[in-house]
């Protein structure tokens, strides 16, 4: 078992790594002042009906009313009311239990279900369902029918509620699955009886904490120990898991060491990495990610890498290595919704498929559901990835305030031209004995080198002296004329 879990808790926030073979493979940070709300159950009260989108919004209590689509609408789904329009299922006002199935992300408020599902360590229940499901990674046909047969047999006499079978139920024992289901079984009961007794925009139910929700989603038997540098939290993590997962709690330990646990396993350099647009490859050849709000786009080189025998070749191993680099990479940053990757382009068609498969291989490994294309006419590959939670950009960083999220600045003689254009315009509304020029030092010395025969020419055209100051605290794009 070589995986292990990394758990570093402050008072501020919680963070996460996932290590396979000592590499990072996933990160994930939660922080106490803004905790995600995917999973949360609300009683919620429907503000607004858009017919002509086919959804509406529905007040939570939040800064923003969450969206609810027709398709999302666990009623909506029924034979009976096929084809039923929205304002047919919902009027303004009504009271209506939701779950938010995706966090507030930018602008957009939280996106919500009427289906509820209740995640355990072994089974997701859906009170609503009849159907008892069985996670597509367990793969085995008989394995599958076994599953589903002991599920059924340890379910109480007159449950009619719907369960999938998690992966992490193959191995377990039917005491472990009987103490899943009543636990479940029990929490939709209370969750029942506070929808009963609150008020509209009540919470019901808040879904764990990043440290729980890593013990009930992450752990699995490639997981070799859970190390957590907070004597509170371990405590938590021990009691959660003596009640639902025993065979855990050997696994759990506690760092007490002097040196930052994320340090000491050079998480810190990761995370500055996967904040980094580009990413470097082993053989020279690099990505480069731009992640705008649509959509990400993922761009393969092969930079410094000139390969062996020849060009084709070169291409071929920067793409395989790329493949595996990509899907890390995916994880790691949290990257969702739809995702461009223009591998470099190869003539050759085994090539092709053989980075095709290496990507679909790679991607495998990740928890999260994704669909993916082959290769477009224009050879690049789209692919989508569920989008429930903000990226670690999002989480981590916010928008420069100098070039406002573009990523680059104007240059310095591009601000002087702006300048000479709007000392021009105020000359022509104001009539000042002089016009002083306030900027960044690089602006001021353009306009002492190379700009100052433009800056000399002006103060000709409009009669009036130009001077110049430095502004130590302006950013390159700023500047202020003070007509004196």
């Amino acid at each position: 078992m070589s995986d292990e879990i990394l758990i570093n808790v402050t008072p501020q926030e919680t963070r996460v790594a996932v290590m396979q073979l000592g590499v990072v493979q996933e990160l994930h940070v939660e922080r106490t002042s803004a905790r995600g709300l995917v999973g949360n159950i609300y009683q919620g009260q429907v503000a607004r009906v858009l017919p002509g989108m086919q959804s509406a919004f529905v007040d939570i209590g939040l800064e923003r009313a969450a969206f609810l689509h027709r398709a999302d609408i666990w009623e909506s789904r029924q034979e009976e009311a096929a084809g039923v329009p929205i304002e047919r299922l919902l009027f303004e006002g009504q009271p209506l239990m939701v779950q938010v199935v995706k966090d507030p992300i930018g602008t957009k408020g939280a996106r919500l279900s009427t289906q509820i599902s209740i995640a355990g360590r072994l089974l997701v229940y859906l009170p609503q369902e009849t159907h008892i499901g069985i996670s597509q990674r367990i793969e085995d046909e008989q394995e599958r029918e076994l599953l589903r047969g002991r599920l059924q047999g340890l379910l109480p006499a007159g449950e009619h509620g719907g369960f999938i079978i998690r992966t992490v139920a193959e191995s377990a024992a039917d005491k472990e699955i009987a103490a899943d289901i009543e636990y479940l079984l029990r929490l939709w009961e209370d969750i029942s009886e506070r929808a009963r007794s609150l008020p509209p925009k009540s919470l019901l139910y808040q879904d764990l904490d990043l440290a729980l929700r890593v013990l009930r989603d992450f752990v699995s038997e490639a997981t070799g120990r859970v190390l957590v540098d907070s004597r509170e939290t371990h405590q938590r993590l021990q009691a959660f898991s003596q009640s639902f997962m025993m065979n855990v709690v050997p696994r759990l330990e506690h760092y007490s060491g002097e040196r930052p646990l994320f340090d000491l396993y050079a998480i810190e350099n990761e995370i500055e990495k996967a904040l980094s647009r580009k990413v470097d490859l082993k053989s020279g050849g690099y990505l480069v990610i731009d992640q705008t709000e649509a959509l990400t786009t993922i761009d393969v080189n092969t930079g410094a890498f000139v390969g062996g025998r020849n060009f084709d070749d070169t291409i071929f191993k920067t793409n395989l290595e790329a493949a595996q680099a990509i899907a890390r990479q995916l994880r790691l940053r949290n990257l969702g919704g739809i995702i461009i990757v223009d591998f470099i382009d190869m003539d050759n068609e085994e090539h092709r498929n053989a980075v095709l498969a290496q990507f679909s291989q790679a991607l495998s490994r990740d928890r999260t559901r994704m669909t993916m294309n082959g290769f477009t006419a224009l050879g690049l590959v789209e692919m989508t990835r569920k989008r429930t939670r903000e990226s670690l950009a999002h989480v981590l960083c916010e928008p420069c305030p100098t070039c406002q999220g573009r990523g680059q600045v104007k240059t310095a003689q591009t601000v002087c031209y702006e300048i000479l254009r709007e000392i021009v315009r105020e000359a022509r509304q104001f009539n000042a004995r002089e016009y002083r020029i306030l900027a960044s030092q690089p602006v001021i010395d353009l306009f002492l080198d190379e700009e100052s025969q433009s800056l000399a020419q002006l103060g000709d055209f409009i009669g009036r002296p130009v001077s110049l100051q430095v502004e130590s605290q302006y950013t390159q794009e700023q500047y202020d004329i003070v007509l004196i």
